[in-house]
């Protein structure tokens, strides 16, 4: 071994370790303040949901306040956008979604952030299917009653949307491919206005997750008309699944979890992870997420990290087929 190659190994070795030390002494003072979960979308849709039963078992797990911050707008790549800029010292974490992560890169032009590369997942939290949801006004039962309507009167049916870029925009336009139909495709700004449209019969079906249509299913007030999921969901076992209607195949679920800006220190990932999946593992949240109609995933942050490569990869083929974009 040459001088200079020795040298070179010393250096390396000397800088690796110096940044094993830094590390080491970030997770042993962290945290040490408050500590912001970026929601990237508007309060009362299904991401702000998960995003504050992961804050309140994160804040009595780090004896420390992790706050939910809202922070909506262009399908939630502003959000998702300020997290990969912010400091890597674990006082900035991001509830991340399949929309964010997985479809936004591709369906924008520039979403202004790398889902491989600016963020240090942390963990899974959830999966949850969407749903096509209808005031009682609307005069198809069924999913294959929507489809003949909508073949009926091409291009006259309206769909109601959360923001573009969303799991459910996106499902509505897989919809749409799958079946065959021509509609029109409205997306609202959040999901909690869509779904203030759509009991007052503003809108008259929608695709949208359960946690904000929950409460007005149950009620009378709105009618679920499919599960796009592989499977029916435990709070409304009479909802069939867009595959057992007449759509073989079709599988649009939805995926929640917890990620940092790259960069953040292993030993504070590690943690997060840890202090997270044993809140997941509690009767609790379980029950909670099951409420809402999610279903519980826990993981280490590299199982994180391949499910972010698979689901981007899938959704990236669907926006390529479809020749989706957004400028």
């Amino acid at each position: 071994m040459t001088l200079q190659r020795r040298r070179f190994l010393q250096i390396a070795a000397g800088t690796a370790s110096l940044t094993a030390f830094g590390n080491s002494v970030a997770a042993h003072t962290w945290p040490s303040r408050n500590i912001a979960l970026i929601v990237p979308f508007p309060a009362g849709g299904g991401v702000d949901t998960i995003g504050r039963v992961a804050a309140e078992r994160l804040t009595l797990a780090l004896k420390l306040a992790v706050v939910v911050d809202n922070r909506g707008g262009a399908g939630g790549t502003i959000g998702t956008r300020a997290v990969a800029r912010a400091d890597p010292d674990g006082h900035t974490l991001l509830l991340g979604h399949t929309g964010t992560l997985a479809i936004n890169p591709s369906l924008y032009d520039n979403a202004g952030y790398d889902p491989r590369k600016d963020f240090a997942p942390i963990g899974l939290i959830a999966s949850m299917p969407v749903l096509l949801i209808a005031h009682p006004s609307f005069p198809a039962k069924t999913l294959a009653d929507v489809i003949a309507l909508a073949r009926k009167e091409p291009g006259k049916l309206n769909f109601g949307t959360p923001p573009v870029g969303t799991g459910a925009h996106l499902t509505a336009e897989y919809f749409k491919s799958a079946a065959g139909i021509e509609m029109q495709i409205i997306p609202y700004r959040g999901t909690a206005p869509l779904m203030n449209d759509l009991v007052a019969g503003h809108v008259t079906i929608a695709f949208g997750v359960l946690p904000p249509a929950i409460g007005n299913i149950q009620a009378g007030g709105l009618r679920a008309i499919t599960v796009t999921g592989n499977k029916r969901l435990s709070l409304l076992p009479e909802v069939p699944t867009a595959n057992e209607s007449g759509l073989p195949g079709f599988d649009s679920v939805l995926h929640y979890g917890l990620l940092a800006p790259a960069g953040t220190p292993r030993p504070i990932v590690d943690r997060l992870n840890a202090e997270l999946n044993e809140a997941l593992a509690t009767d609790a949240i379980r029950q909670h997420i099951q409420n809402e109609g999610g279903n519980i995933i826990t993981s280490t942050p590299d199982e994180y990290i391949r499910d972010i490569d698979r689901e981007e990869v899938k959704w990236a083929a669907l926006i390529k087929k479809l020749n989706l974009k957004v400028q």
